[in-house]
């Protein structure tokens, strides 16, 4: 497990139709404040903050093809070199890191493949490096490349 201590927030949150909403400095728009995007946010700002991965290396919830299904990946970071190198999925803190979650990721991969994937729900973070087709788990983040 790996040890993520959020940063203070400087968050911008609003409500909007009885609806709570934050601003994502990564996706520059407003979205809706679930259990979840809580949990995204707050990483994204430890990746940015604490570990200095810069925001323009960052990508969150885009669209991936997995056979005929449209999925997202939750976050995204690239490389110096513009490509994939870390894959993210955030849960939200009452949701268990299972098998299953290791599993989704993992699927993910398939399609954008990373040397880097990591699950996490606010309270408890795992990450692993691929390496000959196996994943080895790491107990730090990588420093950006």
């Amino acid at each position: 497990m790996i040890q993520v201590t959020f940063p203070q927030p400087a968050f911008r949150i609003k409500e909007d139709e009885g609806k709570e909403l934050i601003f994502d400095e990564i996706r520059k728009q407003w979205v809706r404040l679930t259990p979840e995007e809580w949990v995204r946010q707050n990483l994204l700002q430890y990746l940015i903050q604490t570990k200095k991965y810069p925001a323009a290396f960052i990508g969150v919830e885009k669209e991936i093809s997995l056979a005929e299904l449209k999925k997202r990946f939750d976050v995204l970071i690239y490389d110096s070199n513009h490509q994939p190198w870390m894959m993210i999925e955030c849960k939200a803190m009452d949701v268990e890191l299972s098998e299953k979650v290791l599993e989704q990721i993992v699927r993910y991969n398939m399609s954008v493949p990373v040397p880097y994937l990591v699950i996490s729900n606010g309270s408890y973070t795992y990450a692993w490096v691929k390496k000959e087709n196996r994943l080895i788990s790491i107990t730090d983040l990588p420093e950006f490349e």
